[in-house]
C-alpha cells in the first residue's frame, strides 16, 4: 500500500530503543520509516523544559526532522532511516 502525506501512521515513542519512531512521505517511495533517539531531540532542539516528552519535541520540530530524513534518502539511505545528530545540522537543501 502506498501512503500519502495525509495518512501516514502516527509517530510513537519506542521505550526499548529510547527513540521516536515515525514515517515520512517520500515520493515515489511512499511511506518510509525512520527513528530518532530522545537524547538527540533534547540536545539538538534544546528543550526549555528538561522533562519535555521526546514525542512532543518531535511533533514541534517535525518539519526539520522530516527534511533530514528526506536528505538521507536522497543520499541513498534505505529504510529504516536512523537519524544522527549530524543529520540535523546539515544545511537546508536548495
Amino acid at each position: 500500500m502506498l501512503y500519502t502525506a495525509m495518512d501516514l501512521p502516527e509517530p510513537y515513542f519506542h521505550d526499548d530503543s529510547g527513540s521516536v519512531r515515525f514515517w515520512v512521505h517520500s515520493p515515489p517511495l511512499g511511506c518510509v520509516g525512520a527513528s530518532i533517539r530522545k537524547e538527540i531531540l533534547h540536545y539538538r532542539f534544546k528543550s526549555a523544559n528538561n522533562s519535555a516528552d521526546a514525542l512532543d519535541i518531535y511533533r514541534a520540530q517535525r518539519t526539520a526532522i522530516d527534511a533530514a530524513v528526506l536528505r538521507r534518502i536522497a543520499q541513498g539511505s534505505i529504510e529504516p532511516v536512523m537519524l544522527r545528530e549530524a543529520d540535523l545540522d546539515a544545511p537546508p537543501s536548495r
